[in-house]
Parts: C-alpha cells; sequence; structure tokens
C-alpha cells in the first residue's frame, strides 16, 4: 500500500481540521499560494526549507515533514526504478607485489 503524500497530510491533518485555506497557509508559512497548491495537490515535495516553515508553524519537528517525504519518495522509487542491470560491487583483492 503506497504511503499517502505529505501534502495530503498538511491538508487533512493541518488545514482541513484547523479551517486553514491554500491562500491563509501560503502568508502563514510565507509562500505563494502556487506553492501551498502544488503541495498539498502531490505535484511538488516537502523541501528542507518548507519542512522548516511547517515545523515552526504547527509546533513539531521537521524531522517529522522530512521523514515523511523520504518514505514517499523510497516507496515511489521503489516502484519505478530498474536496478536488474546494476551490479553488487564487492572489494577487490590488491594485487601482491
Amino acid at each position: 500500500m503506497s504511503p499517502v503524500h505529505p501534502g495530503e497530510i498538511l491538508k487533512t491533518l493541518f488545514m482541513d481540521a484547523l479551517g486553514i485555506g491554500v491562500k491563509q497557509m501560503a502568508q502563514d508559512l510565507d509562500v505563494t499560494p502556487k506553492t501551498v497548491s502544488a503541495l498539498v495537490n502531490g505535484h511538488q515535495g516537502i523541501s528542507i526549507e518548507m519542512a522548516l516553515r511547517l515545523s515552526k508553524a504547527f509546533g513539531n519537528s521537521s524531522d517529522i515533514w522530512i521523514n515523511l517525504q523520504r518514505d514517499y519518495d523510497l516507496w515511489k522509487a521503489r516502484e519505478f526504478v530498474n536496478l536488474d542491470k546494476v551490479r553488487v560491487i564487492t572489494p577487490r583483492k590488491k594485487n601482491a607485489a
């Protein structure tokens, strides 16, 4: 099962719960409404900068936001990245002189 995009968590658990719209959230975070809209619609991920902004705005850890994004990105990558041609690298013995 796919993890939820962090933008959906922001919208559902924070914005909707507090009755905050995109424009107000943008003002509160000092970003453009376009940035917030892209995030809550899953078109943009949470950057380090955004994690810091969200952390301050909601009084939680920036690590929470970064970890949500990391988990989402890893899950997506595992679905689409083909690793069939990647070789396992093993230590090589040095030639004795």
